[in-house]
């Protein structure tokens, strides 16, 4: 059994809470871990923070606009855009993080 690090298990929950739509396989097979030890990490922060499952706001999906002229409207769909487009920001920058962080490690392991 593996130890990862508390940071390691941070970011990881952060990965899967700011992807729209993600699953807990495909965010584990990305970072290389077990879906159920994902699960368990996320269900462990949620409970910690004191959020449930069903309290997670529903993604927003791109593309889907409902064409309008009142200008209220329009702010409307402009912000749920710029929210979308936020979230999709800080993904990519905790993937980032994560890849920096696994090559520093193993850059560490390689004994060349």
């Amino acid at each position: 059994m593996k130890d990862y690090s508390d940071e390691f298990r941070a970011d990881a929950v952060a990965l899967y809470e700011s992807t729209p739509g993600a699953t807990y396989k495909s965010i584990a097979a990305d970072l290389g871990i077990n879906r159920a030890t994902l699960r368990e990490w996320v269900l462990r922060d949620r409970g910690r923070r004191g959020v449930t499952a069903t309290g997670a706001q529903p993604a927003v999906q791109p593309g889907v606009a409902v064409p309008s002229d009142h200008p209220d409207e329009r702010i409307r769909q402009l912000e749920a855009r710029v929210a979308e487009l936020e979230a999709n920001e800080r993904k990519l920058a905790s993937e980032r993080d994560i890849l920096r962080k696994a090559a520093k490690y193993f850059a560490g392991e390689t004994n060349w």
